[in-house]
Parts: structure tokens; C-alpha cells; sequence
């Protein structure tokens, strides 16, 4: 006798076949994803640091040294600055207002820490600095103050803090608020790449370092 297929059973195994496959396709990219994530080195940095730029550096003078003679006992070397060469942005449409990192400069304060900088007055504000940091593990800047207050925001990581003459680790999130002239530094103590927020409420980006690292090796 001869036997025929049902062609309603037919296209039931195909289609049994074809969704197999795309299941297996999808499992595979999902297991690739997987594990490019779990293999990427997070003590990288995250943004690009193609716009490396070298800090402007001013000698102390009297009325700086003064200055700080007021508030700690630490001594002032130098004064930072970003350098000049990045024009006001003429801001004409709303998406203009917008700062890119790629358009801004970014600085090396210290081992392992790299700060993008967007200075209020490059990009319409009128009161106001932020900087993004790529704050490797281990890395640092120098001790250092600003004229005028600040606040860091991390969303992950942990650090360490060097706040006036304490000691203190904190993991994110958090906010921390840095009053103006007192003396800090901050040290990534994590496993990956810390993107530390700091703000200014400021124009130019600013600071003076000083003659004092407070973080000892291995710590």
C-alpha cells in the first residue's frame, strides 16, 4: 500500500526545524554577548582620552601662599589650569547644548586619573564645571583645593578619601561635598574604572596643588 504525508504535517516540521535553529542562532549571539562582557578588562578606561591635553601650571605667588595659610598648613606648589584653545560654543539650537566627550579636553592630574573637562564658559553656562573621571584602580590625583566648593558623584565603585586631615573609604552611590579651600584627594580602591562626577559651581576649571600626598603605598 502506498503511503502519503499529510502536507498540514509537513509544514508542522518544518516550521518545528526552522524555530529550532533560530533559537539556537539566538542562544549563540546571546552566549558570544556573554561572554565579550565577562572578558572586557574593566580597569580601562571607558570613555576615549584621544583629547589628552597638558595641564597649564602657574608658580605660586604671594597672595596664593597667603591664601592657603588661611585655611591648612599643607604648601602650595603650583596652580592648574585647562589650557586656552577651545572657543565659547556660539549656541544657536537647543541640541547644540549638548556636550559631547569627545569634543572636550581631558587632563591627567595624576597616576591613573584622567578627568574630562566641560568649563562652563565653553559651553553657555554661566556657574558651572563638571568633569567625568577615568580613575583607574589604584589610581589618584594629587592632594589638592579649589577656591570655591564642590560636590563628587559616583554611581559604582568604591574610594578612597582624603578630606581635610581624615581618612574615610566609602562605596557608591554616593555624594560627597567638599567645602571651599579644604585640602582632598581621592583614591580608586575598587577592581574596575571609576567615572567619578565633579562639580563646581565655577566657570573655569581650577585647582592648586599641594606639597602633601596623603595615601601610602599599597593602601
Amino acid at each position: 500500500m502506498k503511503s502519503t504525508l499529510n502536507p498540514v504535517f509537513l509544514l508542522l516540521i518544518l516550521a518545528f526545524f526552522s524555530c529550532s535553529k533560530t533559537n539556537e542562532g539566538a542562544h549563540s549571539d546571546g552566549y558570544a554577548a556573554h561572554t565579550h562582557e565577562r572578558d572586557q578588562d574593566l580597569t580601562k578606561e571607558t570613555f576615549s582620552l584621544e583629547t589628552l591635553v597638558d595641564e597649564v601650571k602657574t608658580v605660586p605667588d604671594s597672595i596664593m601662599e597667603y591664601l592657603h595659610a588661611q585655611h591648612h598648613s599643607h604648601k602650595v606648589l603650583e596652580r592648574r589650569t585647562v589650557p586656552p584653545g577651545y572657543e565659547s560654543k556660539e549656541l544657536k539650537f537647543w541640541s547644540e547644548y549638548a556636550a559631547d566627550l569627545e569634543g572636550l579636553p581631558t587632563i591627567n592630574p595624576g597616576p591613573g586619573e584622567y578627568v574630562h573637562v566641560m568649563e562652563g564658559y565653553k559651553n553657555g553656562y554661566q556657574n558651572l564645571v563638571i568633569g567625568i573621571t577615568e580613575t583607574f584602580p589604584g589610581g589618584a590625583p594629587p592632594m589638592h583645593t579649589h577656591k570655591g566648593e564642590e560636590a563628587h558623584v559616583l554611581l559604582e565603585g568604591t574610594i578612597l578619601y582624603a578630606l581635610g586631615d581624615t581618612l574615610f573609604t566609602i562605596d557608591a552611590p554616593y555624594i560627597v561635598n567638599i567645602p571651599p579651600m579644604v585640602p582632598h584627594a581621592f583614591k580608586n580602591i575598587g577592581e574596575k574604572t571609576a567615572n567619578l562626577v565633579v562639580i563646581f559651581p565655577t566657570n573655569v576649571w581650577e585647582y592648586d596643588v599641594l606639597g602633601y600626598f596623603p595615601f601610602k603605598e599599597g593602601e
